[in-house]
C-alpha cells in the first residue's frame, strides 16, 4: 500500500556527525568507476580525462607539498588539485565519484553548496581541522555566488592544500573566471588567482548525455490526474505529494544542508500547479532541492508548467544562469522518469 507525505509538512533535524556521514557520493555514483564511464568517441578530451584522473589519483597520500611549499620550495612537482571544465551532462560528476572510490585514505565529495554549510554548523576553523585529516576532497559544481563566499573557499582550499589534502574539483566555469557575472570579481582577483593556481585544469568537451537522442521535456500531467498516475505507475511507493507553492514557500525556511533530511523518506514527488519563480533567492534554494532529488533519483510526476519554464528569461540570461540550467536539465530527466518509468541519466 502506497505511503503518502508532505515534504511542506516536513522539518527534519540534522546532527553533525550525520552531516559529515554524508559526504560520499550519492547512491545514483556509489559504485561507478573510470571502468563504468563511457567516453564520447566524437570528444577525445572525455578520455582523457580518465589518463589524467588516475594519475592523479596514484599521487594521492604520497606528496605533502602544498600552497605554501609552491611559494618557498624548489619546486612542486605536483599541483594539489585537479579541476574538471565542461558543460552540463559530460560525466564529470562520474569521473569526480570514479576518483572518489579510487582514492586511497580518508576522503570527503560533496556539492560546493554542502561544504559552505559545512563551515556554517562547525566555524571554518573545525572545518579545516576536520578536513585536514582526509587525503582527498571533492568538490562537485564548483561555484562563486558572492564575495562572501569567495573569501570562504580560497581560504579553506588553501589551507588545506597547505595541509597535504588533495582537491578535485568540477564546474562549469574555468578557475579563472570563477564569479564572472555575479559579483565584482575583478574586486576579489587575488583570491581568484590563488584558487585558480591550485589546480591543473582539464577541459571535459561533450552535449549533455541526459539529453542524448532523448526528447524534449514531457507534457506536465493533467493535475487531476497526477496522483492517480503516479499511484498507478510506482504501486506502493513511498509518495511526497505536495503543492508546488506549498513546498516552494517551506523550504525557504529550512536551510538547504538539511534537504536530503527532507527527502530521506521520499520515493517519488508529485507536485500539483508547476509555477515559474520570479524571485532570486527562491530559485537558488529549488537549485539546490533540485541536485539533492536527481541525487536520489527521485522520478517526478508534475502539473502545471513544463520544468523548462521553471525560471524567467531574465534568470536563464543572467549570472547563475548556470545553475539554472543544470536544474532545468536534471528536473527535466527526473520528470521524464516519472511519465516513462525510463531512468533519469
Amino acid at each position: 500500500m502506497a505511503t503518502i507525505t508532505h515534504l511542506s509538512q516536513r522539518t527534519p533535524t540534522v546532527s553533525l556527525d550525520d552531516l559529515l556521514a554524508g559526504f560520499h557520493p550519492s547512491y545514483r555514483f556509489g559504485e561507478v568507476s573510470f571502468n563504468t564511464y563511457r567516453p564520447d568517441p566524437a570528444w577525445p578530451t572525455q578520455a582523457e580525462a580518465v589518463t589524467k584522473l588516475q594519475h592523479f589519483a596514484s599521487t594521492i597520500g604520497k606528496s605533502k607539498g602544498g600552497f605554501l611549499s609552491s611559494l618557498f620550495g624548489k619546486k612542486k612537482v605536483e599541483k594539489s588539485g585537479m579541476y574538471l571544465d565542461g558543460g552540463f551532462g559530460v560525466g564529470k560528476t562520474h569521473l569526480l565519484a570514479s576518483l572518489w572510490h579510487l582514492a586511497p585514505g580518508r576522503k570527503a565529495f560533496g556539492t560546493f553548496v554542502e561544504y559552505t554549510n559545512l563551515v556554517g554548523a562547525l566555524s571554518f576553523r573545525q572545518t579545516v581541522e576536520v578536513l585536514s585529516t582526509y587525503s582527498l576532497v571533492c568538490i562537485d559544481e564548483f561555484e562563486l555566488d558572492d564575495p562572501g563566499d569567495t573569501v570562504l573557499m580560497s581560504r579553506l582550499m588553501r589551507e588545506l592544500s597547505d595541509a597535504g589534502v588533495k582537491i578535485a574539483a568540477t564546474s562549469n566555469t574555468l578557475p579563472g573566471a570563477l564569479g564572472e557575472g555575479r559579483f565584482a570579481a575583478m574586486d576579489f582577483q587575488r583570491e581568484i588567482k590563488v584558487l585558480s593556481e591550485q589546480f591543473d585544469v582539464h577541459r571535459v568537451d561533450g552535449v549533455d548525455f541526459r539529453h542524448r537522442g532523448l526528447p524534449d521535456a514531457p507534457v506536465p500531467v493533467a493535475d487531476e490526474a497526477i496522483e492517480e498516475f503516479a499511484m498507478e505507475r510506482y504501486g506502493d511507493k513511498t509518495f511526497a505529494i505536495d503543492d508546488f507553492s506549498d513546498l516552494v514557500a517551506h523550504i525557504s525556511k529550512v536551510h538547504p544542508s538539511r534537504y536530503r533530511a527532507l527527502l530521506s523518506e521520499t520515493d517519488v514527488l508529485v507536485l500539483h500547479n508547476v509555477e515559474t519563480i520570479t524571485e532570486q533567492a527562491v530559485a537558488l534554494r529549488f537549485v539546490v532541492l533540485a541536485d539533492r532529488l536527481y541525487d536520489k533519483d527521485v522520478p517526478i510526476v508534475a502539473s502545471g508548467k513544463p520544468f523548462s519554464e521553471l525560471f524567467t528569461a531574465e534568470m536563464m540570461a543572467g549570472g547563475y544562469q548556470k545553475k539554472y540550467f543544470r536544474a532545468v536539465s536534471r528536473l527535466t530527466a527526473l520528470a521524464r522518469e516519472g511519465q516513462t518509468g525510463d531512468p533519469a541519466l
